[in-house]
C-alpha cells in the first residue's frame, strides 16, 4: 500500500526508487541469457591475437637462425669451391686473350647462371636485370632475338616475362649443392648439340666481391667459328675437330668457373638475408611484448576498476 509523507496526500516514493534501484543493481551483475560478452571481451581478444602472432614470430625466429646457420657452413665451403674453379677461368682467359675477335658478335648466346631456391634477397634478379641491359645496350648492340639459355628456375621465372621469345633452353637441379665439373660439361654438351645458331657466347653471372657483397659480370666465350677464323689459329694447321673440341671443353671450364662463383654468393646473400631476417623478428618480438604487457596491464587495470566501483556501490 502506499504511504503518505506527513505534510499532506503526496504519496512517498523513497522506499520504492531504493527498491528499483537494488534491482536494476542486481540484474546488471547477472550474465546475460543470451551470452553478451563481457566489457573486457575486446581486450582479451586482442591479446589472445598478440599472443599468437607472437608465437608466430617467435618460431619464425628460430627458422631463419637455422637457415643462417646452415647458410654459414656452405658458405666457408663454397668458398674454397670457387677457389679452385678460378683456375678454369683464368686458363680460359689466356686462350681467348691470343685469339680476339675481329667483328663483335652480333647474335649473341647468353648463358644465365642461377638456381632453383630463393630466400636469398636479389641474387637472381640482379643476373636477370643484366641480361635485359646487355639486349637492350645500343653501344654494344646486339640482335633482339638473341637465344636465352638459363641455369636455375628463379632466373627463368624473371626472364620468360620480358624475354620470353628468345628463351631457348633451361636447365634445373643444377647447384643443389657444390656444382662439379661434370654439372658444367653436362650443359655444355646440351648447349653444343642444340639446334641454336649463335655467333658468339655470353656467360651472365654473380661475381664475388666480398662476404657481403656481389655484382653481375659478363663473360665473353669465343665460339667454335670464332676460333677457327681468329689470327692465332689461322698460323697453324690443325683438324677441324681440334678447334671444336676446344671451343667446347672452353665453354664447360667458362660454366664451370661461373657456376662455383655463382654458387658461392647465393650462400653469402643467404646468409644476409637470414641474418636481416632474423634482426627484424627480433624488433618485431620486441615491440609484440612491450605491446602485449601494454594491453595486458590495461586490462587489470580495467578490472580493478570494476571491482572498485562495486565496492563502492555496495
Amino acid at each position: 500500500m502506499l504511504g503518505y509523507s506527513e505534510f499532506g496526500r503526496a504519496p512517498r516514493f523513497d522506499h520504492f526508487s531504493m527498491l528499483a534501484r537494488r534491482s536494476l543493481a542486481r540484474i546488471a551483475t547477472q550474465p546475460s541469457p543470451l551470452g553478451a560478452a563481457p566489457k573486457n571481451a575486446r581486450n582479451m581478444a586482442t591479446l589472445r591475437e598478440i599472443e599468437l602472432r607472437l608465437k608466430s614470430v617467435k618460431n619464425i625466429e628460430k627458422i631463419t637462425k637455422s637457415m643462417k646457420m646452415i647458410a654459414s657452413t656452405k658458405l666457408a665451403k663454397a668458398q674454397r669451391a670457387m677457389q679452385s674453379g678460378k683456375q678454369y677461368g683464368l686458363a680460359n682467359s689466356e686462350i681467348f686473350q691470343h685469339t680476339p675477335l675481329e667483328t663483335p658478335a652480333k647474335r649473341k648466346l647468353f648463358i644465365v647462371i642461377s638456381s632453383d631456391k630463393g630466400l636469398c634477397g636479389g641474387i637472381h634478379s640482379s643476373v636477370s636485370k643484366a641480361t635485359r641491359r646487355a639486349i637492350a645496350d645500343t653501344e654494344k648492340p646486339v640482335d633482339s632475338d638473341s637465344p636465352i639459355m638459363v641455369i636455375g628456375d628463379k632466373s627463368k621465372v624473371q626472364l620468360s616475362r620480358v624475354l620470353a621469345k628468345n628463351l631457348a633452353m633451361s636447365f634445373n637441379q643444377i647447384g643443389r649443392d657444390i656444382p662439379t665439373f661434370a654439372d658444367a660439361a653436362g650443359v655444355a654438351d646440351l648447349i653444343v648439340k642444340s639446334d641454336v645458331k649463335y655467333d658468339g657466347i655470353s656467360i651472365v653471372y654473380n661475381k664475388f666481391v666480398s662476404a657481403v657483397a656481389y655484382e653481375p659480370e659478363i663473360v665473353e666465350v669465343v665460339g667454335e667459328n670464332a676460333l677457327k677464323e681468329s689470327a692465332g689459329f689461322r698460323a697453324y694447321e690443325m683438324e677441324d675437330d681440334v678447334t671444336k673440341d676446344l671451343a667446347e671443353f672452353s665453354l664447360a671450364n667458362a660454366i664451370y668457373a661461373a657456376l662455383v662463383e655463382a654458387h658461392a654468393c647465393e650462400q653469402s646473400a643467404r646468409r644476409n638475408a637470414m641474418d636481416n631476417a632474423s634482426k627484424n623478428a627480433k624488433d618485431m618480438i620486441d615491440r609484440l611484448t612491450m605491446q602485449y604487457n601494454r594491453g595486458r596491464q590495461a586490462a587489470i587495470t580495467n578490472e580493478l576498476v570494476d571491482i572498485i566501483t562495486g565496492a563502492s556501490a555496495l
